[in-house]
């Protein structure tokens, strides 16, 4: 083991996980040429099921986990995304949406205007073709910038994450000066997108850890939609250091699997982590926020939680 994996290791560095990414599915209405999934519309929703998902979050307070971000693909084409969304709120987690705002239904704003719930996004170009050719669909960049606005009239916790894919023509200053005009909160540095997913055919490259932000399994781990625990969504080209159908998420995350996975992540000490792609990477210093998604201060647990059947 190298001098720097042992500093990985080190617990004083690496905070216990209390931030869940639970990918919900792999299935989305866009394309986007650098997802890190490789999501699309004829993707699948992954074998974890209804229940499988429940007892992943019945199980995430007593593991540490206090926050849960519902992502994919695109959470919201799940079936079952609103009753896991009023589960988790229900069990006394705080929820945050990664959304692309591509469409957005009644049910869902009544879910993202409750106390404990954020919302978070990703845009392109203040150019609407431009933005539409990133994303693989006409259409896109009128919905999603409508439902920014949406978000914004409503008040609704919100963070845009705006990513450069590295082409010189793209607007993404522009896109950056856009939200701020807007009026959006939290518009995270403009983030890069990172070889993982399709992004390492438009890159050109293999997925390596020196790709990684630095922040993998540092507070934080991601369930995919198969169930497999992994330190971040990003990190999905390493091993998985367990599946949860088959283990507690506990036992998982103090097993010798996941300390070895710990010590493989390049960590940059004393340093700010650099933004990734759009949704998935550390968050920007400046901010309370995760995975390009807004985490608000911890609200007490007395709060009245609203179940599925209350929308």
């Amino acid at each position: 083991m190298t001098e720097a994996a042992i500093n990985l290791t080190d617990p004083v560095e690496l905070a216990p996980v209390a931030f869940l990414e639970l990918e919900l599915t792999n299935r989305c209405q866009l394309a986007c040429t650098h997802c890190y999934s490789g999501a699309g519309p004829a993707e699948g929703h992954g074998s974890m099921t209804v229940t499988d998902w429940k007892r992943l979050l019945d199980e995430a307070p007593s593991a540490g986990v206090e926050t849960v971000q519902l992502i994919g693909g695109e959470p919201t084409m799940l079936p079952d995304f609103l009753p896991l969304a009023w589960y988790a709120l229900s069990v006394g987690l705080q929820v945050q949406v990664y959304s692309n705002l591509y469409r957005v239904t009644e049910p869902q704003w009544g879910l993202y205007t409750q106390p404990r719930v954020t919302l978070a996004t990703s845009y392109y170009s203040d150019v609407a073709a431009e933005h539409d050719k990133i994303t693989g669909r006409d259409g896109s960049h009128a919905r999603t910038r409508a439902n920014i606005v949406r978000a914004l009239e409503l008040g609704i916790p919100l963070k845009v994450s705006v990513v450069d894919l590295g082409d010189p023509g793209q607007r993404a200053q522009e896109a950056h000066a856009e939200m701020t005009e807007l009026g959006v909160p939290r518009v995270g540095p403009i983030d890069r997108m990172r070889a993982v997913g399709r992004a390492t055919a438009a890159m050109s490259m293999e997925s390596v850890t020196s790709e990684l932000c630095g922040q993998c399994g540092d507070g934080r781990a991601a369930v995919s939609w198969d169930g497999d625990v992994r330190m971040c969504v990003l990190s999905r080209f390493l091993p998985s250091a367990g599946n949860v159908r088959t283990a507690p998420l506990a036992s998982i995350l103090s097993g010798e699997t996941w300390a070895e996975l710990l010590g493989q992540v390049p960590r940059k000490v004393g340093r700010d982590c650099n933004p990734a792609s759009d949704g998935n990477d550390c968050a920007p210093a400046e901010t309370i926020c995760e995975s390009n998604a807004l985490i608000l201060p911890t609200i007490p647990a007395a709060l009245p939680a609203r179940r599925s059947g209350d929308q």
